[in-house]
């Protein structure tokens, strides 16, 4: 049995116990919240389960074998790294730390020690993304053009991070799970409407190796909600819709053949012309209805169970830090380009 204790049972920490304490070969034993009212709701919902106000003891017992991390990014660096000296596993939400200083330390500790990182990107665990996963591995789309997202709402505003740590870190950690490529730069523009240093509204391009683009648009001002992605390919094209029960993804064998994908003859034709349009048929594939998060943590508790590596490590928490440091240096400079390697 894989004890866990939770650091952080506010807004997605009950979230993150009950998965665990559901999980077979897991059990919460521990819970820590500096705020009292988010401790007595966890005795409530786990009695027998200790609670700490200070999480130090928690991080230091004997009896944990696993520390979740559901705490604000700020306080993430400390925490792990206090977990990982004392010998714990660590399942850590996302983003995975404030730097790319701070998760560099985080995985040379933790793989000095043999412990696992799990960093919480939970949406690499629905069943759309393991689909969509699979059509762009099966060669569906063909050679990818571009990712485009948006993760639009109003609200919730963040006390210490600006709208791209907020919800940026869904998509970027998405985008490097399908795309597995290296960005290579970044761009990043945004405003702040009510605080100088905290953008609401941002809109960010990532630029990839082979004419591969990414466009990002997150914002907290929107007036509807909307959690859209369009991957475009060679052969077919893709658009996910989150917010709908069926049909989350739609492949159209639509898309646009240049001059360079046909053959001599058929330029001769075309001479005069420097696009071919292609519109098929739409299909919707399957998707699997599962708990995302139930199946991260059950994952989770099978790689320390049999010594694997997660596929959301340190490594790739580290990925999406360094794309979001990049980002803020972008805004920072009202746009530049920064590069990446």
């Amino acid at each position: 049995m894989i004890n866990v204790g939770i650091v952080g049972f506010g807004y997605w920490g009950p979230n993150v116990a009950r998965n665990f304490n559901t999980t077979p070969g897991a059990r919460v034993v521990a819970i820590s919240d500096a705020d009292e009212k988010s401790l007595l709701r966890a005795a409530a919902s786990y009695p027998g389960v200790r609670t700490e106000r200070e999480c130090d003891r928690l991080l230091s017992a004997k009896d944990i074998d696993v520390v979740a991390v559901v705490t604000p990014v700020s306080s993430h660096f400390e925490i792990a790294r206090k977990a990982l000296a004392n010998g714990k596993h660590i399942f850590i939400e996302k983003p995975f730390t404030a730097s790319v200083a701070e998760a560099e330390k985080l995985i040379e500790l933790a793989e000095r020690r043999n412990l696992k990182i799990m960093v919480d990107h939970t949406f690499l665990f629905t069943g759309a993304v393991k689909k969509i996963k699979e059509l762009i591995d099966d060669g569906i789309l063909g050679d990818l053009y571009y990712f485009d997202s948006i993760r639009v709402n109003l609200g919730l505003f963040q006390k210490d991070v600006n709208v791209v740590w907020d919800l940026a870190p869904h998509d970027l950690s998405i985008m490097d799970h399908l795309l597995r490529m290296e960005p290579i730069a970044v761009t990043a523009t945004g405003i702040a409407h009510f605080r100088n240093d905290l953008e609401d509204v941002a809109y960010i391009t990532i630029y990839f190796p082979g004419n591969v683009i990414a466009h990002l648009n997150v914002n907290w001002l929107s007036p509807v909600k909307i959690r859209t992605t369009l991957i475009g390919g060679q052969k077919k094209m893709l658009v996910w819709n989150d917010l709908v029960s069926d049909e989350k993804i739609r492949v159209y064998d639509k898309g646009v053949d240049g001059l360079d994908s046909l053959n001599m003859e058929s330029k001769e034709k075309a001479y005069g012309l420097r696009l071919s349009y292609r519109s098929g048929d739409m299909w919707a594939p399957r998707v699997t209805q599962v708990e995302a998060l139930q199946g991260e943590t059950s994952y989770f508790i099978d790689c320390i169970n049999n010594n694997v590596t997660p596929k959301n490590d340190g490594h790739a928490g580290l990925r999406v830090v360094r794309i979001l440091e990049a980002i803020k240096k972008s805004l920072a400079g009202g746009g530049v380009l920064v590069r990446l390697n």
